[in-house]
């Protein structure tokens, strides 16, 4: 026997077509498995339109829409028979629709997490969980989200946020649970770190960031990946979900890679290093002398770092992240996947949604 559990889709780029073919591809196995059917109910994306059917959408209609005409709106014409509503926003759809998860992933604002924030908001007030890759909210906002989501007695997912389908936070909070994480350093943006990999065959900081572009790997704007925003957002959400920090992204001490040139990467190449832009996170001891009992005060960084070859970051190449967790009890463990995709970040969505399944 197995259970409905019904999804509100906030945007249907690459990550939402990207679920919707996993859904589509896995869905029986996933109910034998768990026992739960995933039935998306609602779709609402800015540029292609919005639907609404309590009975669920079809998956494989809503995709091929998409690949022929980029809007959804011809999806009544093919269901005349189905209860459909269509041209909600993005707060109603969440607010109205019957959905017992709102999957958020919308375009991500790093600087003001909008209107990211206020979807999640509006999922919790309606008693509804919410499912993440949109770094705003999480970075901007985790610890108001955190205990609005446990107030309303619902569960706050954000596993895509940081390296894609990569289970960084998964391994943080659930695998390491027993030990004390005081530092993270991590190559947590893709198209940095093939930047950098393509600098170290010989190609200058330009040519590489050209074929970056060229390849999908960086925006025709690439300041937020190569001045280091995307991966200061990352660190402070690691910080602040992962070793109970209190930052923002403007606290995150930040350089980008558009400074090095390849005589820098020949120098650390001479000197057998490699040169990684690092997202760090660390505790310090709070030096106040105040406090009964002094806690522990945590930092984030980003910027380029020359790593010894046998640092086991430095051999990560091309668009592949990595993240290296110092603990207590096990010491340095070190985990790395892909950071980015249409389908391994919707696979992000769904280990999420099966540990929301878990856990309800």
């Amino acid at each position: 026997m197995t259970t409905p559990h019904k999804l509100a889709l906030i945007g249907f780029g690459t990550v939402g077509q990207g679920l919707a073919e996993i859904l589509l591809a896995k869905g029986d196995a996933l109910a034998a498995r768990y026992g739960v059917q995933f039935q998306v109910v609602a779709i609402s994306d800015l540029l292609k339109g919005s639907l609404y059917s309590p009975d669920g959408l079809d998956l494989a209609v809503l995709l091929e829409l998409v690949r022929r005409t980029g809007k959804l709106e011809d999806y009544a014409s093919l269901w005349p028979s189905q209860a459909l509503s269509s041209g909600w926003d993005s707060l109603r759809t969440i607010r109205e629709s019957n959905a017992d998860t709102v999957v958020e992933i919308s375009w991500t604002d790093v600087q003001t997490g909008q209107p990211a924030i206020d979807h999640v908001k509006a999922a919790f007030e309606s008693g509804k969980n919410a499912v993440l890759t949109n770094k705003g909210p999480v970075a901007l906002a985790y610890r108001e989200l955190a205990e609005l989501a446990a107030a309303h007695n619902v569960q706050f997912r954000f596993e895509g946020t940081v390296m894609s389908g990569t289970p960084t936070i998964r391994l943080g909070q659930r695998v390491l649970a027993g030990c004390t994480i005081s530092e993270i350093k991590g190559i947590l943006n893709g198209t940095t770190n093939y930047i950098l990999t393509q600098m170290e065959s010989g190609q200058s900081y330009a040519d590489a960031l050209a074929e970056a572009q060229r390849l999908g790997y960086a925006e025709a704007d690439p300041t937020a990946d190569v001045e280091g925003w995307d991966a200061a957002g990352k660190a402070v959400t690691l910080a602040n979900v992962l070793m109970d920090g209190e930052l923002r992204v403007a606290d995150v001490a930040r350089t980008g890679i558009s400074g090095l040139t390849l005589a820098d990467v020949e120098a650390a190449k001479a000197a057998g290093q490699r040169w990684k832009l690092i997202a760090r996170v660390w505790a310090e001891a709070d030096g106040d002398a105040s406090q009964r009992a002094p806690g522990r005060i945590v930092r984030a960084s980003v910027r380029p770092t020359r790593l010894p070859l046998s640092h086991p970051l430095a051999g990560v190449s091309g668009a592949v992240n990595a993240c290296t967790y110092t603990t207590d009890l096990l010491g340095d463990v070190t985990l790395v996947g892909p950071g980015a995709g249409r389908m391994e970040t919707g696979y992000a969505v769904l280990g999420d949604l099966l540990e929301i399944v878990r856990n309800t």
